[in-house]
């Protein structure tokens, strides 16, 4: 029967792992969690894009297809001169950036690891605007540079094994280990993993503010998309401690403050005009 010492050891096994896998945060400075490493996540990640790609209408050669391209790239590359001022001149090596447009009515977009992006048609008429494009755009490109993915997978790695050890302590009382069973299920998803990801969500907005922003995409328009969002949903969203993401009042009232410190940081790169509200094109 599994022992109370020796779950106690495989816990100090899986602090250890925790605290000698961490990488940084280029934007923030913070460690982050890292169990999975890049090198194995990466792969992973370009393989599921192209089955994605194959399951899916992908539009190209369109107006709005070359839209998402550009604006991608022009993200992209004011995220590579963020980087190099800041000295992390080589940190997207192995980053493989693409931007696809789906043909799907989803109000969605997302970014896998290493710079796969994806934007569902459904969205563009709540972006309404290039700017609108953009604040998605560097939402997304801020989850891939942040290694939000990688983080995330790191902490359910560390959930799951935790559990899994807290259930052996207590396996010689199976009442208690019911309990515990219970009370970490709730606890670490309500107290851990969602707290977390609106932390992600949070941290993505500024970033990818700060990103469009360098671009010459007026960051502004942040908080009015999300105003767009709102009535969009029909206000039909969780509470927000029941969500990965923050509520909707909440992420207006953090992006009105973060835009004015995006254009501080544009100024450093000598952007202080940014590109007018285009409709986005047929």
């Amino acid at each position: 029967m599994f022992k109370t010492s020796q779950a106690k050891i495989i816990l100090s096994v899986f602090v250890f792992i925790f605290v000698s896998n961490c990488a940084t945060n280029p934007f923030t400075g913070n460690k982050t969690m890292a169990i999975v490493p890049n090198n194995q996540i990466l792969p992973m990640s370009f393989q599921q894009y192209e089955q994605v790609k194959e399951q899916s209408t992908i539009i190209t050669e369109t107006p709005r297809a070359e839209m998402i391209k550009r604006i991608g790239n022009e993200i992209a590359q004011a995220a590579e001169q963020w980087l190099d001022a800041n000295g992390y001149k080589n940190y997207t090596d192995n980053y493989k950036w693409e931007f696809v447009l789906i043909d799907e009515n989803t109000v969605n977009a997302w970014a896998m690891p290493g710079g796969k992006v994806a934007f569902y048609t459904g969205i563009l008429p709540v972006a309404a605007n290039e700017n609108g494009i953009a604040t998605i755009m560097g939402h997304e490109v801020a989850h891939a540079l942040a290694n939000h993915g990688q983080q995330r997978m790191s902490a359910s790695t560390l959930q799951q094994s935790l559990g899994v050890v807290g259930g052996a302590i207590f396996s010689e009382d199976q009442q208690q280990q019911e309990y515990f069973n219970l009370a970490y299920g709730l606890g670490s998803q309500y107290l851990g993993m969602l707290p977390f990801s609106r932390k992600h969500e949070t941290e993505a907005d500024e970033i990818g503010l700060k990103l469009m922003a360098i671009a010459g995409y007026d960051p502004d328009e942040g908080s009015e998309l999300w105003k767009r969002m709102d009535q969009a949903s029909g206000g039909n969203k969780p509470p927000e401690f029941l969500s990965t993401h923050p509520s909707t009042e909440n992420r207006i009232e953090n992006l009105n403050r973060m835009s004015s410190l995006a254009k501080e940081e544009a100024k450093k790169f000598g952007v202080t005009k940014f590109k007018p509200n285009t409709p986005i094109s047929d």
